[in-house]
């Protein structure tokens, strides 16, 4: 391939500049000419495109969010779209793309590779929910800002004897919520994949701060996809006494400057792409596997189960109060 795009659709995350970042300079690095296209598939079909130079990615590998900027595009969700996305690439002369984003990105990718334009999806997206791959870019540092974030509000739920019920992201899947809950001493996560009993965890806090030295301040951690969280406070308020906010963390989650983990995993799976599109590869999806990169077909890797961290949860469970 003489020619290639990069783009970025769906919600930031952190480290997706990372990626764009590799795609461009593996690119770059094989002869290869590289065009940005700004604000994901809409920016495709409007004909928003940079040229990309070694130059134009640098600095850019430690700020958050994406320079190519992002979208959501309901008009590629139907065959006229991506027909017209497939006549714009041949316009330019694109002979593939790399997609960095989530599932509804990727599916786009499929469609546009169905037609002729090959298509590597690259996993970004914070909740970690791409069924075929362990990890997704942004994951890491979204965790790590949700967890600074609960460390600072336990300061004031601790002053004033409250319970806090914190909504961090995770609008289908609960990783965010029981990693985060554990790496704060949390005392319950809240999730739509393990079934919950407000007066089991009620019962708990009540018997905790009743015990000589008991405790009197406790968190929660409740996944965005369970929703209700101020519903949840009111609740947990009535049952035990105990003076209970909710807080909900919210798109701060995506920002921030990326962690080393989302760096350097975005590094590898961009240029894991690039090699993919060398060959003429397309319609795969790049991803982790035993901790180390593969790639998968696109559709096989969409239609994959992922298991939740059954494990973690168990542990948090048996060592919270």
């Amino acid at each position: 391939m003489k020619k290639i795009g990069v783009l970025t659709s769906g919600g930031d995350a952190p480290g997706m500049n990372a990626a764009v970042r590799a795609v461009a300079r593996a690119a770059l690095a094989r002869g290869m000419q590289v065009v940005g296209i700004q604000r994901g598939y809409v920016g495709l079909l409007n004909r928003e495109f940079v040229d990309m130079n070694a130059r134009t990615v640098s600095g850019i590998i430690q700020r958050g969010g994406t320079c190519l900027y992002t979208a959501r595009c309901p008009e590629f969700r139907n065959m006229d779209g991506v027909l017209k996305g497939k006549a714009v690439c041949e316009e330019i002369g694109l002979e593939g793309l790399v997609v960095i984003g989530g599932d509804g990105s990727f599916r786009g990718a499929g469609d546009l590779s169905s037609v002729g334009i090959p298509c590597i999806g690259v996993p970004g997206t914070i909740d970690n929910d791409i069924q075929c791959t362990e990890y997704t870019i942004g994951y890491d540092t979204a965790m790590n800002t949700a967890m600074e974030m609960i460390d600072k509000l336990r300061d004031t739920t601790q002053s004033h004897d409250r319970c806090s019920v914190v909504e961090v992201m995770g609008r289908r899947a609960g990783y965010i919520a029981v990693n985060v809950a554990i790496a704060a001493g949390a005392e319950a996560a809240l999730t739509l994949e393990r079934p919950y009993d407000l007066n089991e965890i009620a019962a708990k806090m009540t018997k905790t701060k009743n015990e000589k030295g008991g405790k009197h301040h406790f968190i929660l951690v409740v996944s965005e996809g369970v929703g209700q969280t101020e519903n949840i406070a009111r609740e947990i308020q009535e049952m035990t006494g105990i003076e209970s906010r909710a807080t909900v963390l919210g798109h701060v989650q995506r920002g921030g400057s990326p962690t080393l983990r989302d760096r350097v995993v975005a590094t590898e799976m961009g240029y894991h792409a690039v090699e993919l599109l060398e060959q003429g590869i397309g319609n795969r999806i790049v991803g982790l596997k035993n901790g180390k990169v593969y790639d998968v077909d696109l559709q096989e890797g969409l239609a994959m189960k992922k298991e939740f961290v059954d494990r973690l949860y168990d542990i948090l469970n048996e060592t919270a109060y």
